[in-house]
């Protein structure tokens, strides 16, 4: 039975307004800020895997010594605070604080749980993925060369993020976006060759689905994760997913039998997705299959992003047209 004076340990996705309670949180943020009349603060923020809060450390806080000289951005805490939702957004009122240890565990600490993840299973979500790949491609190098690339990328592919921020910027979020451009492109490509069977050539649903599956594995190599996000890689800066992915599909394809003209074709896929020079493409969608993988793709992350705007109560205007 719980003694009435102790504070129970709660998640701060789950805390309501006036509620306080024990909570273990991943810093994402510090920032040393000044007023407008001056005035120097910190803005901090901490997360669980479904809800951040930032808000201001003052000066004259009792908490503003140790912000300044012991709290870091990528370091998990454990809190005593009571959660506010105020005019300018929620808030924590912390009253404790300090560094977790590895023995928080047995109540209840565990830093995945302080990551933002996938809704959904990744080892569920990555065999639909095999099982699209192999039903919608048919047999023989383009297949053997998408199912390469995904067995051997397997455990990255289960935690990657999409993206910094935007769309599908958690845990096991580029498997997701994946998953969902590839839905999508294998609807689309079966729709649009059954409306359009005159077509010469014909619409190639095998290099539609083979190029939704690797339209961002270069992403793989472009970011890199850790307790506080993603972030870009020397060569992610310099280079980009784009002109990455491409070179991941070169490489192994090397070593499968591919037909040259469908490696070109997918080739071009990869570095045409995003369209628009502004968005990285050096090349426009210059095919059919091009064509339907970009908008499967654009449709997928900005639905997210509406999605997201909804459910936090975000402008989405300010988002459109951005990758």
């Amino acid at each position: 039975m719980m003694c009435p004076s102790a504070i129970p340990v709660v998640r701060l996705s789950e805390m309501t307004p006036g509620e306080e309670g024990d909570l273990f949180v991943l810093m994402t943020l510090k920032e040393s800020l000044t007023t407008r009349d001056g005035k120097p603060y910190f803005r901090v923020a901490f997360r669980d895997a479904r809800r951040e809060v930032a808000f201001p450390i003052w000066a004259n806080s009792p908490l503003a010594a140790d912000c300044r000289d012991q709290w870091s951005p990528g370091r998990f805490y454990k809190l005593r605070a009571v959660y506010r939702e105020t005019a300018f957004g929620p808030q924590l009122d912390i009253r404790k604080i300090r560094e977790a240890v590895d023995a928080d565990a047995d109540d209840g600490f565990d830093p995945a749980l302080c990551c933002p993840a996938s809704r959904f299973n990744a080892e569920e979500m990555f065999d639909e993925l095999l099982a699209i790949a192999t039903a919608g491609i048919p047999e023989g190098g383009l297949q053997e060369l998408v199912l390469l690339l995904l067995e051997r990328n397997r455990s990255a592919w289960l935690s990657a993020y999409a993206a910094r921020r935007h769309h599908h910027a958690f845990v096991g979020g580029l498997l997701e976006h994946t998953l969902g451009v590839a839905r999508n492109a294998a609807f689309f490509a079966e729709r649009y060759a059954s409306l359009y069977p005159e077509m010469r050539p014909p619409l190639d649903r095998g290099l539609v689905v083979a190029g939704a599956i690797l339209h961002d594995i270069g992403k793989l190599e472009e970011l890199a994760s850790g307790p506080t996000g993603a972030a870009y890689t020397p060569a992610g800066q310099l280079i980009g997913h784009l002109l990455q992915g491409r070179d991941m599909v070169r490489q192994a394809a090397a070593e499968v039998n591919v037909e040259q003209d469908a490696l070109l074709r997918l080739e071009h896929i990869i570095i045409a997705h995003q369209r628009l020079p502004e968005w990285g493409s050096p090349k426009p969608p210059m095919t059919p299959e091009a064509l339907l993988v970009h908008y499967a793709d654009d449709v997928d992350a900005k639905f997210h992003q509406l999605a997201v705007a909804i459910t936090e109560e975000k402008p989405f205007h300010r988002l459109m047209g951005q990758r």
